[in-house]
């Protein structure tokens, strides 16, 4: 029986156990069964739900992307629509360190497009620097040629699908700015001048990020590691604040309108292989602003009549502007209207205020929609304005006019030192509001000019008479220079007694041309077809010198008739004048700019002011040595484009120098005033100002066109060795005469024998990059020139004529003057 009962208990057991074991192979099946269908865990780096990714958290703000913020992580959400859409990228440095310089200027401006790939955003920067119609068999060739390297590339991290039509990618924008992506980050000459090792990433992170209708705005700061900062030495790092305009550019393109030298004007340009031509051929063309005909008023236009454009150039006044400039600074702007009317547009050209935060929450100086005259509070003497355009046509998107309140003290300085001698109003460090608010408006009017696609024209001032600048009815028509573009700042020309004289320039002939000549629409023409009545238009006033662009120039000045800050037609006559109320200004200093229980330091200011002016009148005398004008023309006019300054006014400029700078100028060496505001420094002021000239004299380029024009013209030609004869015999006049040298001359001729020393030994002068036309740079071989022969000669020359100066001197310091300069030239011919 207990057997029988413990057999059916194996039974039961075994039973149990089998079933048992059944059940678990099912579970185990059914589980495997089950897990097959379950969705597989998203791997690192996958495509992710858009929920998972921009969630609840996120802080979204609406524009050309959505910009989503989530703690420290930023996304961008692209609409597939924008994919390969071209944008402009425009980098700048908005805040810099200490010892670099003041920030808003550009550092990269490029060329973007967003490409999708299946998991992945590419960032490429596209080129249009070399170009073909994509209708031509060639075209091929050049896309060939021009791969388009990829920027960045992101991992998609989320479809937004919500929108079936135009679906969204989502990509995190992170590490964009905050990696060091050269093409947004500090310049190279900026890494190779402080020595930048790397980006430390640690201090480097993402300010802010906006998202406006056709633009972004991302602020970034980076800080990188230096071994020579200019600034906080001990940190061992520069930081600095870059701002990240992404642009969204037209998809209809502006029709272009082909640049000519012989207009002054901003133009960017490309090499086009798809031209009818045996060569790759550059061509260049305008930066202006999109100013269209309204369709209903085409007739009107081809009538005569003034039209109003499709769409008006808009400038707003930053909301920080003083109320009390704002009316000047305005006024500034639509100054231009009348340079428009003469391009057949009314009212082209307005200025605005700025909607209230209440009026509208939403605006800001940021937005690409808006151009914005900006107010800042800084100690930057200084206004500058400039805009940003599509590479692909030349059009204006957007500018911005940077008004650094400071600015105020510069146009103190320069109309003191340049009017005051003639004008009361001038007469004092601290003008009334309506004087400073006319110097603001022609500033105003001035920066306004280069947002419209204009240069500074620095031949213009040329074109008139000196004399005519004395002028009352003349001044009052035609103010003091064509163009508002020149460095014409104020009328340091017109003497005591000249009632009525126009102090600075307005909107000028030469601007109502320029505008008209690149804003007026040529009617049912292609860019190409314009070329002719453009070319029209300039020949009609091919050899009035009111129409003239002379190009601004940096470095050695070649051409003479187109100097900052000069004026009138002949230089020597026009410094004559201004010398003659330098030297009315100077005993009024002290009554003009002190004031009981105040300091000297407005005394020491416009005491440097009149240095600063004297300094520049030297300068626009003695770039005429060795000067060549330039006068730009076509095929189909008459006549040279460069012609050297004539041998007569080269000798006359040489004179001017040795009267006015070389002897003493007494005048300038006023007691009264420099035991008020310096302890040493008088003697130190007038040899630099004297070494200045000199060295602008015998500076290699202007003693190599001298040479030259002696080469080509002979005898017609002002000979090299004439003028180094026509110096040594001005410079070291003591010599012959047995006068006592003074302080001033000793050091001038100390100087002189330096610079004949540096000639002898002076390595060749290459061509240096022209910046676009500013610098334009004489090659000389210094070795083989005969520069170091005639400076050779110069001094064996000087050698004589001091011996013969120390036979008639009686005065001790000069006798050991000369006999150091003996030595000192002994050493140089032979330094054995």
């Amino acid at each position: 029986m207990i057997i029988k009962l413990f057999s059916r208990g194996l039974f039961l057991i075994f039973l149990l156990g089998t079933l048992q074991s059944t059940d678990a192979q099912l579970f185990k099946k059914k589980k495997k069964k089950n897990t097959e269908k379950a969705t597989p865990k998203p791997k690192k780096g996958d495509i992710q739900p858009y929920g998972k990714v921009i969630t609840k958290d996120a802080v979204t703000d609406e524009g050309l992307f959505k910009v989503h913020h989530i703690e420290s992580k930023h996304f961008y959400e692209i609409p597939d629509s924008l994919f390969n859409r071209e944008m402009l990228m425009v980098s700048r440095i908005s805040k810099t360190a200490t010892g670099i310089g003041f920030g808003g200027g550009k550092i990269n401006t490029q060329v973007l497009r967003w490409e999708k790939k299946p998991k992945r955003v590419l960032l490429r920067v596209v080129s249009y620097g070399n170009v073909a119609a994509d209708s031509l068999p060639i075209h091929e060739a050049v896309v060939n040629s021009n791969f388009e390297p990829v920027l960045f590339a992101f991992d998609i991290k989320a479809i937004n699908e919500k929108d079936s039509l135009n679906p969204a990618t989502v990509i995190e924008i992170n590490p964009l700015f905050t990696k060091d992506v050269n093409a947004i980050g500090m310049p190279q000459f900026y890494r190779t001048r402080y020595k930048v090792s790397r980006l430390d990433s640690e201090r480097s992170f993402i300010e802010n990020i906006k998202s406006y209708p056709l633009n972004i705005e991302a602020r970034h700061v980076k800080t990188y590691s230096a071994k020579s900062p200019p600034s906080n030495q001990s940190l061992g790092s520069i930081s600095i604040e870059i701002n990240n305009s992404m642009i969204l550019l037209p998809k209809e393109q502006m029709k272009r309108r082909y640049f000519d030298k012989r207009v002054g004007w901003f133009a960017r340009g490309q090499v086009d292989y798809g031209l009818d031509a045996q060569e790759s051929k550059r061509v260049t063309y305008l930066d202006r602003w999109r100013l269209e005909v309204k369709d209903q008023d085409i007739e009107k236009f081809k009538n005569g009549e003034l039209v109003e454009p499709k769409k008006q150039i808009v400038y707003y006044v930053d909301r920080a502007t003083p109320k009390k400039w704002l009316p000047y600074i305005k006024q500034g702007i639509e100054d231009w209207q009348v340079a428009f009317e003469a391009a057949g547009f009314k009212n082209a050209i307005v200025a605005k205020e700025p909607p209230t935060p209440e009026e509208d929450p939403e605006w800001s100086p940021e937005d690409v929609r808006y151009s914005v005259v900006r107010y800042l509070a800084s100690p930057i003497p200084n206004a500058n304005g400039p805009h940003v355009s599509d590479p692909r046509s030349g059009e204006i998107l957007e500018s911005d006019i940077n008004w650094y309140h400071n600015v105020m003290s510069l146009l103190r300085n320069w109309f003191f030192v340049q009017t005051a001698a003639i004008n009361p109003e001038a007469q004092s460090t601290e003008f009334k509001d309506e004087i400073m608010g006319r110097l603001i408006r022609f500033v105003s009017s001035h920066e306004v000019g280069h947002t419209l696609g204009l240069p500074h024209n620095m031949g213009s001032s040329v074109a008139y008479p000196v004399d005519s600048l004395r002028s009352k009815s003349f001044t009052q028509k035609f103010g003091t220079a064509p163009s508002i573009m020149d460095y014409a700042r104020f009328n340091y020309v017109a003497q005591p007694g000249d009632e009525g004289v126009a102090l600075m320039p307005d909107i000028g002939v030469y601007d109502k041309y320029s505008i008209n000549w690149g804003y007026r629409p040529i009617l049912n023409k292609s860019a190409e077809d314009e070329k002719t009545t453009l070319n029209s238009w300039v020949l009609k006033h091919a050899n009035d010198p009111m129409y003239r662009f002379g190009h601004q120039q940096i470095g050695d000045i070649h051409d003479p008739s187109s100097q900052t800050e000069d004026l009138g037609d002949n230089a020597i006559k026009a410094s004559e004048y201004g010398i003659e109320n330098l030297k009315r200004i100077v005993p009024k200093l002290m009554e003009w700019t002190t004031e009981d229980g105040e300091d000297y330091d407005n005394l020491e200011t416009m005491y440097g002011q009149v240095v600063s002016q004297f300094r520049r009148y030297m300068g626009h005398v003695a770039n005429n040595i060795g000067g060549v004008y330039e006068y730009h023309k076509t095929a189909d006019q008459e006549g040279a484009v460069y012609t050297h300054v004539p041998k007569e006014h080269q000798k006359n400029c040489l004179m001017f120098l040795h009267n006015q700078l070389f002897e003493t100028p007494e005048w300038m060496l006023d007691n009264e005033i420099f035991n008020k505001v310096q302890y040493s420094g008088s003697v130190e002021r007038i040899r630099a100002l004297q070494e200045r000239s000199l060295n602008t004299i015998l500076h290699l380029g202007k003693m190599a066109r001298m040479i030259e024009n002696e080469t080509l013209n002979g005898n017609e030609a002002y000979k090299l060795v004439d003028m180094m004869s026509d110096l040594r015999r001005g410079v070291w006049s003591e010599t012959r005469s047995g006068k006592k040298i003074d302080t001033y001359r000793r050091n001038l001729q100390k100087a002189h024998i330096d610079r004949l020393h540096y000639l002898i030994t002076a390595e060749n002068q290459k061509k240096l990059p022209d910046f676009g036309g500013f610098r334009k740079s004489t090659v000389v071989n210094t070795s083989q020139s005969d520069i170091r022969s005639v400076a050779r000669a110069e001094l064996n020359s000087l050698k004589r004529d001091i011996r013969n100066g120390l036979s008639r001197s009686t005065d001790t310091m000069s006798r050991y003057h000369l006999q150091d300069a003996l030595e000192r030239i002994n050493m140089i011919l032979d330094p054995k």
